[in-house]
């Protein structure tokens, strides 16, 4: 955790206070409810799920579509906290299959229902298949397993949002705030709250985890040097989720709060930061072909070559935001958690449009990302969509 917090230029974790003062409640309503992690295997999903393991809860049932992932995460579970008295189990399932149809209709009895699935990646917007595979996770996905909460009579439902749905510019931001509207039609019929954060450092597929690659198959660095990021550690993830999921009310969602605690850092000043933590010193580059030549001679001299550029791709936000100006505040509840209060505002026209025009759009087999812009449009008229025609798939 220290060695993290160093590299994200911190000294403290951002909710130690709130946990704490509220450590005995959380840990009597864990201890008493049953859960179900949606996505539990991801880096969100994995910090989630170990802090509820550890606060014993009855039930904790945890699934994911990523085998391996799994495994990683009951080892772990195993070699850090050990054993519950309550029933751990996991399944390896996708959340939009029959078979996790029939998972939900062999019990599906949960206290809570968090949902940490999605595609969350901006890389995903390059292509019209993926996109609508982003669609479907982000939005649909989530629309159903909330409609089977309902049924099975869950008491609430947690789903984690992104700071880029606050004002999306990229087509990852919209979909998540697309799902915040259709979290809203629901939470006439379920609690529901959710939660926006910043990056989560290290986590599976980022730029940060990249880094840790990089350097175990002897590959550069690289970063861009002009993108600012707010970060929190994983385990501060699992927390804010956490939080969110017991303590909001419905409609809530969670955010960090900005302090001198959480704050700006370039890419480029993490990846520094972590080349110097291995003992290396940065050798600054000036091209890919470059930095892929000197990686063959440079670590033995102490150095490991680096190429920091400025982002040209698509779907990069110049700066990151948890709320607009448009909606409301609740600053005084906790310590270095904020909450967006809101009304139950939705155009159920709207959203019964956007599902028909995908499931038609999906029965002819066929679409252009350009169809899929213009139905996000339609529902955000101010999405700020940024097409630059570049993608990171394109770069080192």
């Amino acid at each position: 955790m220290n060695n993290v917090l160093e590299l994200i230029g911190r000294e403290s974790t951002l909710f130690e206070e709130d946990i704490e003062s509220s450590e005995r409640e959380l840990t009597q309503i864990v201890g008493q409810s049953s859960f179900l992690v949606l996505g539990g295997a991801g880096s969100i999903g994995q910090a989630v799920t170990k802090e509820i393991f550890k606060r014993n809860p009855r039930k904790l049932h945890v699934v994911d579509i990523s085998e391996n992932n799994m495994v990683e995460l009951v080892r772990d579970i195993r070699s850090s906290l050990g054993y519950i008295n309550g029933d751990f189990k996991t399944f390896a399932l996708d959340i939009g299959s029959v078979e996790y149809d029939a998972f939900i209709n062999a019990d599906g009895k949960y206290d809570y229902v968090l949902n940490l699935s999605a595609l969350k990646h901006v890389r995903s917007e390059k292509d019209p298949f993926t996109l609508m595979r982003m669609i479907d996770v982000n939005v649909f996905n989530t629309d159903k397993t909330i409609g089977q909460a309902i049924e099975k009579g869950t008491k609430k439902y947690f789903c984690v949002s992104t700071d880029k749905a606050a004002n999306p510019v990229n087509m990852m931001g919209a979909s998540k705030r697309i799902m915040e509207m259709f979290l809203m039609r629901r939470s006439e019929e379920i609690e529901i709250s959710t939660a926006r954060f910043a990056n989560v450092a290290f986590s599976d597929g980022s730029l940060l985890h990249g880094f840790n690659q990089r350097i175990q198959k002897r590959q550069p660095i690289v970063a861009p040097n002009d993108i600012k990021r707010y970060f929190v550690t994983p385990q501060e993830s699992g927390e804010l989720c956490l939080m969110s999921c017991i303590f909001g009310e419905n409609r809530d969602i969670f955010f960090p709060k900005l302090s001198e605690a959480l704050h700006l850092i370039t890419f480029a000043e993490i990846a520094t930061k972590y080349v110097q933590q291995l003992g290396y010193e940065p050798y600054l580059c000036t091209d890919e072909n470059e930095a892929r030549e000197l990686v063959k001679t440079l670590p033995e001299e102490g150095k490991w070559p680096c190429l920091f550029t400025s982002s040209d791709t698509t779907g990069e936000k110049d700066f990151e935001e948890f709320f607009t100006e448009k909606e409301v505040l609740d600053m005084v509840r906790f310590n270095n958690l904020g909450v967006i209060k809101n009304d139950a505002v939705y155009e159920s026209e709207l959203l019964e449009f956007f599902e028909c025009e995908i499931t038609e759009l999906k029965m002819q087999r066929a679409w252009l990302k350009d169809d899929l812009v213009k139905l996000f449009h339609r529902m955000i008229p101010e999405f700020g969509h940024k097409e630059t025609g570049k993608y990171l798939d394109s770069k080192m």
